[in-house]
């Protein structure tokens, strides 16, 4: 039997992960997207009401001082294309609180690429075109978020009353506290967990996009009616790989954003996030039409290699769950 020092994925295995890494970068330096790498220690958290940092103090020699371990390098890499970067990418860690299980690591390996120019359709291309690079050989899908709630729930969600929202998560298997009738996000949330998300395993391949507004996290929203957050995910077997946005450039949009993401983490009972003026100020002093797009390399490889579980595709999974011998 192994000792706790022994790697959880195999020697076979972390070739594997090599061979497909090294794939990436191929594709990456084909296009002329440059590497970049930013601080994995931030000054400010992630405002966003479905994630959290894990955090570092130091209290010695005066007033204590916090940090936060990035849960994406996003903010870091939009600051670089204000700055006149171009395409650009980045591979390396991320941290997230309170995230462990078969699909899940506290630390993962996120790759997030940004294209200066891109559309949503033209991202979802350049995503395709990297599966094919790093050797994934099965067709992939599009579909609309509009015809797949359609399909199972017969209404559109777009515009959908919150009575008729919550009327539908109702007959799902979960129990709503009374605030939670009034929070769109994650009655939708509910109804992906209980109906979408067992639907799209059966599907194999998926680009789901144009997701409600409610859902639009960071994502720009659409000109057309109906209004729709310009966003896609990338779903394998029901697993999420990407999630992909057209880009905000607008530093009052992304505010407002930062305040709606406050505003549902007081409903949770969540503290409030102050939120990053760096980024702001980069919107601020103008970045370039773009699309980026984060995609998780564990799972990525689970996918790629027909594993099971997300730790047996990283080198040491439980170094935070066990004491060494």
């Amino acid at each position: 039997m192994p000792h706790s020092w022994w790697p959880s994925a195999t020697l076979a295995t972390l070739h594997e992960r090599a061979a497909t890494v090294a794939a990436l970068r191929g594709y990456f330096a084909a296009q002329q997207v440059c590497e970049v790498a930013t601080p994995a220690l931030l000054s400010y958290a992630s405002s966003e009401p479905t994630l959290e940092n894990l955090t570092l103090t130091n209290d010695s020699g005066g007033a204590p001082e916090r940090w936060y371990l990035r849960t994406s390098p996003e903010s870091a890499m939009k600051r670089l294309l204000s700055s006149g970067s171009g395409d650009i990418y980045q591979l390396g860690p991320v941290f997230r609180a309170d995230e462990r299980g078969r699909h899940h690591l506290l630390e993962f390996t996120l790759l997030e690429w940004y294209r200066v120019g891109f559309t949503l359709a033209q991202l979802m291309d350049d995503v395709e075109s990297l599966l094919r690079a790093a050797g994934f050989a099965r067709g992939v899908t599009r579909v609309t978020y509009d015809d797949l709630f359609t399909t199972h729930f017969g209404v559109s969600p777009h515009g959908l009353a919150s009575t008729e929202l919550a009327g539908l998560v109702a007959r799902q298997p979960v129990e709503l506290a009374p605030a939670d009738r009034d929070d769109r996000a994650l009655l939708f949330d509910c109804l992906y967990a209980c109906v979408l998300e067992p639907a799209l395993r059966a599907m194999g391949a998926v680009l789901l996009y144009d997701f409600p507004v409610e859902l639009r996290a960071y994502a720009r929203l659409s000109s057309s009616e109906p209004v729709v957050a310009a966003r896609f995910e990338l779903v394998v077997d029901g697993l999420e790989l990407a999630n992909g946005y057209h880009e905000i450039l607008d530093a009052d949009e992304q505010a407002r954003c930062f305040e709606q993401d406050n505003a549902t983490r007081l409903r949770r009972g969540l503290p409030r996030i102050t939120p990053d003026q760096r980024w702001l100020a980069a919107l601020t002093a103008g970045m370039p039409p773009c699309a980026g797009v984060a995609l998780g390399i564990e799972r990525l490889l689970m996918i790629l290699h027909a594993y099971r579980h997300i730790d047996e595709v990283t080198s040491f999974a439980d170094e935070l769950d066990s004491s060494p011998e």
